[in-house]
Parts: structure tokens; sequence; C-alpha cells
């Protein structure tokens, strides 16, 4: 890797040659830079998402070696309750080998319960946990997962993540266990943002449709970590922002670099029915991201990758939790 200051002098795609033909780009403003980082000053750090299994890990580590992906943080979308004890502890071994973070969606969810709303027009409340058992059924599958071993949990509530970090304080869960929101209910603006860091939240995903402009504001309210797919699942848009990696990192650092997957369909709740389905989009997957990681190369600006291992957050605004 290069140093990190080619982070900020980067290599803007087709600069050269646009330049010579009177058509070069204003120059980037100084002020849109973040200037907040990963503990120990990474800038950015990577994260294969949908991973639904151990098969589908196993095929994810594979391809990693084989294309030399860096991977800091594996995901999967079904939840907790979707793998069997042993699915788990096979994927919490296969991570701690190679020093990934593993994190695992909590669950019940409100798109999947028996409630009308989230089919009509306005979606109703969305993946919400719908009610006193469902924020129950998440808490369960938070102290099932990190007895299991599991150090990071997927949350798609705000209520379930208060909660969780309640209970992380309380020593319910381990400390050390990080807390991730799901792009499905994803802030839009800096000021919700900046709740969702004071709620508990340790990174957050928003939706792959904010601006640069956006991303910027952002930064000016919360350091907290920010996940955003650089290619998104079509039931989030199907945007493709490879050309942009540079210039997201350069204003939304610290930042994890999502590597999904457009044109595929859906996978959650996973069962071996969508095997083949599964292991196909793993792979893939990570070739998408290694063809990212190659454009930041070739622009310069692969420089400032935190590293592997790391997974806090470094210190984040919370509110008083109190008595």
């Amino acid at each position: 890797m290069t140093t990190d200051a080619s982070a900020t002098a980067a290599r803007r795609p087709g600069e050269q040659a646009l330049t010579s033909l009177g058509l070069g780009a204003p120059a980037l403003d100084p002020a849109d830079a973040s200037t907040h980082r990963f503990p120990g000053g990474g800038r950015w750090r990577t994260e294969v998402p949908s991973c639904e299994g151990p098969e589908a890990l196993a095929v994810i580590l594979k391809e990693a070696s084989r294309l030399d992906v860096p991977i800091h943080r594996i995901s999967q979308g079904s939840g907790v309750w979707m793998l069997t004890d042993a699915e788990i502890t096979e994927m919490v071994e296969a991570t701690a080998e190679r020093d990934i973070e593993l994190c695992l969606f909590t669950g019940p969810r409100g798109t999947w319960d028996i409630g009308g709303s989230t089919r009509t027009d306005s979606r109703g409340g969305g993946l919400r946990a719908r009610g006193h058992d469902a924020v129950a059924g998440c808490v369960e599958d938070a102290v099932r997962a990190t007895e299991l071993g599991v150090k990071c949990l997927l949350v798609a509530d705000e209520g379930v993540l208060w909660t969780l970090h309640r209970a992380r304080r309380a020593g319910i869960v381990p400390a050390d266990t990080t807390l991730k929101v799901s792009a499905l209910i994803g802030p839009v603006n800096p000021a919700s943002y900046a709740v969702y860091e004071r709620l508990g939240a340790d990174s957050v995903n928003v939706p792959s449709d904010l601006t640069l402009a956006h991303v910027t504001e952002i930064r000016r309210a919360s350091g907290a970590p920010m996940d955003m797919y650089i290619e998104a699942p079509d039931d989030l848009g199907g945007y493709i922002r490879m050309y942009e990696v540079a210039e997201l990192i350069r204003r939304g650092a610290p930042l994890y670099l999502k590597f999904g997957l457009s044109k595929a369909p859906g996978l959650y709740p996973y069962g071996h029915h969508l095997r083949d389905l599964a292991l196909a989009t793993a792979r893939e997957r990570v070739r998408r991201g290694r063809l990212a990681l190659d454009l930041l190369a070739r622009h310069g600006a692969n420089g400032g990758m935190a590293p592997l291992g790391s997974r806090l957050p470094g210190e984040l605004n919370r509110f008083d939790i109190g008595s």
C-alpha cells in the first residue's frame, strides 16, 4: 500500500486525457475531505456482505486468497436464527483464523412478520422490530451469537440498537461487541446519522444513493465509521459507484467499502434451496472487490487502508444511559 497522503492526492478518472482536451474538472475542495480516521490512522476497511453460511464463507475466503482481496469484515443478512450453533461456530472459527470480523444480523424483522403495512406503498415500519416480542427475539439472537463467539451484530431498529448498547454496557453481551446499522434503515442526513452514533452504532450503513455532498455533510456532524455499498443489491437500488471510490474515501473516511452485487436475486432468508445462487454470488462479490481495489490502485488512491484485523471504531459520542 502507498502512504496515507496519496489518498488525498489521487489521480481522478480520465484526468490527464480530459485536461489535454480542455475538459478538465475543477480542483477538489480540501474542505470536503474528512478529518476522521479509524483507530491507528486508517481511512478505509473492506466488507463482503450476504455471506449466508459456512459454505459461502469458505468460497469467499478461498476467492479472496486467490484474488488477493483484503477483508476486514464479513457479514450475513438472513439472521442469527437461520443458523445452527454448529454453523455459527464454524463461521466464527474460520474468520478468527484470518482475523476477520464476523457480523450476523439480529432478527426478527418487520418485513417478515404478519404486519401488512410493510407491503403497502408506504412500506409501513419496514424492517423495524414490531412489538416487545420482536425486540426480545433480537436480544435473544444477540446473546446466543455472542456466547458462540460472534463479535459484531447487525441491527435494523433504533430501539434494538439502544437496547443492545445498554446490554453491552451492563455486561449482558461482551463490552467489545460492535453494533452495525443496516442499510435498510440507514440515515440520509447528518442529524439522524449523529443520532445513530449516540444510540450505540459503531458503524452505520448509509443508503448508496447519497451524493458526495451528502457524505461530506455527514462527516461534519459525526466521525462514526460509515458503511457504503460500492455496488448495491437491486433491492437497495443496484447502484454501481466504483469510479467514485477514491472520492468516497476522501470525503467519507473512516469508510467500509462494501462489495455488493447488482442483477442478482435476493437471498434472505437463506436456505439450502438457494445454495447454488449463494455460492455463485459470494464468489462474484469478492471479484467485484478486486475490481474496485484495482481502480483505487490505478488512480494512486489505494493508500490508507486500515490494518487487517482491526475492527474497533474508536471513541464515539453516546447518549447518557443513566441509571
